[in-house]
């Protein structure tokens, strides 16, 4: 066992992982590595096959738990004994099975079709302003991809059937080499030299788009923006990426946002936060002010001795979610303390400080005996 390769490590799951997660892992590996997406890349085939090897093992109940008996136990027998025979004994079916509902077509006797392979992903970034990334909006967006030639509808071929099935993988667009050695049967799989994978030969090349199968040309996409969306938030437009080889299906175009900052607002998930300023008259005796949403203004009452830094939640005044529901506006106050006063004024404060004992106010009495314990000094006296 000491030289073979960890199963668990390859498909990049925990030795207790359920058939479930195996599955998953193998299903997201071989999409990655499959030949179709790597043509011609020849440490994506040996990944590829590793892959395959590891989910042979871990998805059979029987094959699993022997090989993890020689895991525990190197040496002991099981692994590489009576109990496994690399791909033999039928077991090559199953995992055509999978990658049947994977690609569209396994790699037994059903033919590859040239939709298997998938354009490439093009990723743009967009920047929207606050408002509209919480009230949702929408927006156009100009970009140069390959997109699929008109003409031959993406094969490459003038009219789009000018070619012919390839005679050397029957139009399967992969080939197998099989090997019997003492350990059991081995397949290996890469794509046909003949038509580099499409599984056809083409007769007469498309004359729009020199055989390419595509056309370099700028594209205009309006998107729908729902409301809610913010910062490293994405949409998908399905179709819209790069064309693919051989007719296959375009990939997508991805947009990910970046939200500029208010002036007023700070954002937390779907909740508003905004810093209300309010006279120092207001905060004593109480009053209204106008606070701002994204959708309009309400008038809020600030209670009578309202303290500086007071936070007040308003319930289903922020941003609908994506997924339903909105959030919160929270509101704190922040007590504006008058800087440039007149004698009078200045007259009547001091009348009204002289009129209030310091023993009324708690947070002040705690404050002044917290000074004069550290310095034996009284901060309220004048």
């Amino acid at each position: 066992m000491a030289d073979k390769k960890n199963y668990y490590d390859i498909l990049g799951v925990d030795k207790k992982a359920s058939p479930e997660e195996i599955k998953s892992a193998y299903r997201k590996l071989a999409m990655k590595y499959h030949p179709d997406r790597n043509q011609g890349n020849a440490e994506a085939a040996e990944r590829f096959k590793e892959i395959n090897e590891a989910n042979e093992t871990l998805s059979d109940q029987q094959k699993r738990a022997a090989y993890d008996y020689e895991l525990e136990h190197p040496g002991m027998g099981g692994f590489g004994g009576g109990g496994f025979g690399g791909f033999g004994g039928g077991g090559f079916e199953d995992i055509s099975d999978i990658f049947s509902s994977i690609f569209g077509g396994g790699f037994g006797g059903s033919t590859r079709t040239q939709q298997s392979s998938v354009g490439e992903d093009i990723q743009r970034e967009m920047t929207l302003s606050f408002m509209d990334a919480a009230k949702g909006c929408k927006k156009t967006i100009s970009y140069v991809r390959n997109e699929p030639c008109v003409s031959c509808r993406g094969t490459g071929a003038k009219g789009g059937s000018a070619f012919t099935t390839c005679g050397k993988c029957q139009g399967k667009g992969i080939i197998q080499q099989v090997q019997n050695t003492m350990f059991g049967r081995t397949i290996r799989q890469m794509p046909c030299p003949d038509c580099s994978g499409s599984g056809r030969i083409v007769k007469e090349k498309c004359p729009e788009c020199k055989g390419k199968g595509s056309q370099r040309k700028e594209t205009t996409v309006t998107l729908d923006i729902p409301a809610g969306v913010d910062t490293n938030s994405y949409i998908r437009k399905k179709g819209f990426g790069q064309a693919a080889q051989n007719g296959g299906a375009p990939g997508d175009l991805i947009i990910v946002f970046r939200v500029e900052p208010h002036k007023l607002f700070v954002r937390d998930r779907f909740d508003l936060k905004i810093d209300v300023p309010v006279s120092y008259k207001t905060a004593v005796l109480g009053g209204t002010v106008k606070v701002p949403t994204i959708d309009d203004t309400f008038e809020f009452t600030v209670p009578e001795g309202t303290q500086s830094g007071t936070v007040f939640t308003i319930r289903g005044k922020g941003i609908k979610s994506l997924r339903g529901g909105t959030g919160n506006l929270i509101i704190r106050v922040i007590v504006e303390i008058p800087t440039k006063l007149t004698k009078e004024q200045k007259k009547a404060l001091e009348s009204f400080d002289e009129g209030v004992e310091l023993r009324q106010h708690d947070r002040m009495k705690r404050y002044s005996e917290g000074v004069e314990s550290l310095y034996g000094q009284k901060p309220f006296e004048k």
